[in-house]
């Protein structure tokens, strides 16, 4: 018989991540022979850089391949520190710089230190989901604010002011942002930290994964670099995985105040320790190296944001704007909400949606129910130019089946 364990009571309402719920179903269909379209992922199909790779190689052959210090190796604080200066025109000390198992480990280090309960923090919506969960682990209490799609899904000054409490420790900033796409400029920034500056016991949680996936030749700014008053009390976040296609590298980093970042690394000591040693070797070559691929990659996801849309726009009910950055459509299925399926299922939510696109159409989508706005579907399209068309093709034939 087997023994049922005792959960923590923290364990009440969280759930497993959607994003790797998804991932592991398209496995498991695409292991019983189904020819599984998978446009939910975070994954990039570009390559890791060559050079990245070798870096790596040479790192395992000279024997790199012991523990290093747990906030990371001085090269890659180095490096990340010269990225940061170079990218953003923040100087950072290395110790104000720890190195960590992707940039989900730095949010949740950060929250995890710095959280009592009841403590609040802001977190936009639409948003990514793992945000909500980890504030609940570390004990706090997050507080969803909308973001109209009349104002281009960003969060507005007077909405924030609206939601701020005697309670607010935090606020979650992500630009661009996964998974509206939407990019915040310095003046959006500016009026933001005119709210922060007249609370000062509110942190910034400033997330910068995508930041070099934008579109149209527009940057995206960080918030303590639009405004340096606030630079003592954000955390920058970022990390390797989607702008040198490194997801499977786990490599994220954070820069904020060295107490902070103490806590961060104490904290870390006792779970996941340092990164891995190879990975970090290779980011020191990402971070180093040129930069070229950067923009190279993005041009390429411009051409593809601009024919999936159009693809999507094609649709008999769904409606899609391209984004600013990121590699993701959030798309309006509002149209198709209240019809049935051939076999007379109603799709009634987007989750419904969801579903019937998996099981009829072999298409992998992600419910905006999920990252809280509905009736919406988030689309990836990082996947080749072939594999867009298909899916442009399924997608416009299984509208077209609804009645």
């Amino acid at each position: 018989m087997t023994a049922t364990p005792i959960l923590s009571p923290r364990m009440s309402g969280i759930k497993a991540s959607p994003a790797s719920v998804l991932r592991r179903r398209a496995r498991e269909l695409r292991a019983a022979g189904r020819d599984i379209i998978e446009l939910s992922s975070g994954n990039l199909d570009f390559p890791t850089p060559d050079h990245v790779i070798a870096a790596a190689h040479d790192a395992a052959l000279r024997g790199e391949t012991r523990y290093t210090d747990v906030d990371g190796t001085p090269e890659l604080k180095r490096a990340v520190q010269a990225a940061l200066l170079r990218d953003h025109r923040l100087d950072y000390r290395l110790d104000e710089i720890v190195i960590t198992n992707g940039s989900t480990q730095a949010l949740f280090n950060a929250l995890l230190t710095t959280l009592a309960p009841g403590d609040e923090v802001i977190v936009p919506a639409p948003y990514w989901a793992p945000y909500l969960d980890q504030v609940r682990l570390a004990g706090g209490t997050p507080v969803v604010v909308p973001c109209a799609q009349n104002n281009g899904f960003k969060l507005r000054a007077e909405d924030l002011q609206a939601a701020i409490s005697a309670r607010t420790r935090w606020i979650v900033l992500n630009n661009p942002v996964n998974p509206s796409g939407a990019l915040c400029s310095r003046e959006d920034l500016s009026r933001i930290a005119a709210i922060l500056l007249q609370h000062p016991d509110i942190w910034v949680l400033a997330d910068g994964l995508y930041e070099h996936i934008t579109f149209d030749g527009a940057p995206a700014p960080t918030l303590a670099e639009v405004e340096p008053r606030l630079k003592p009390r954000t955390l920058t976040v970022s990390g390797l995985a989607k702008s040198y296609a490194m997801m499977g590298w786990r490599i994220g980093y954070a820069a904020g105040p060295s107490a902070l970042i103490r806590a961060m690394i104490t904290i870390q000591s006792q779970t996941t320790s340092g990164a891995s040693s190879i990975s970090q070797a290779a980011a020191v070559a990402a971070l180093d190296g040129a930069q070229d691929v950067l923009a190279e990659r993005a041009a390429i996801l411009r051409a593809r944001r601009d024919r999936f849309a159009e693809l999507v726009n094609g649709c008999r009910g769904l409606s899609c704007t391209p984004p600013e950055g990121t590699f993701y459509l959030l798309v309006s299925c509002a149209g198709v909400i209240g019809k049935r399926a051939p076999d007379g299922k109603l799709i009634a939510t987007d989750r419904d949606f969801a579903t019937y696109l998996l099981e009829q159409a072999d298409l992998v989508v992600f419910p905006g129910e999920d990252l809280g706005l509905s009736p919406y579907v988030r689309v990836s399209f990082a996947n080749p130019s072939p594999v867009i068309e298909e899916a442009g093709r399924r997608l416009k034939h299984a509208c077209e089946a609804l009645q």
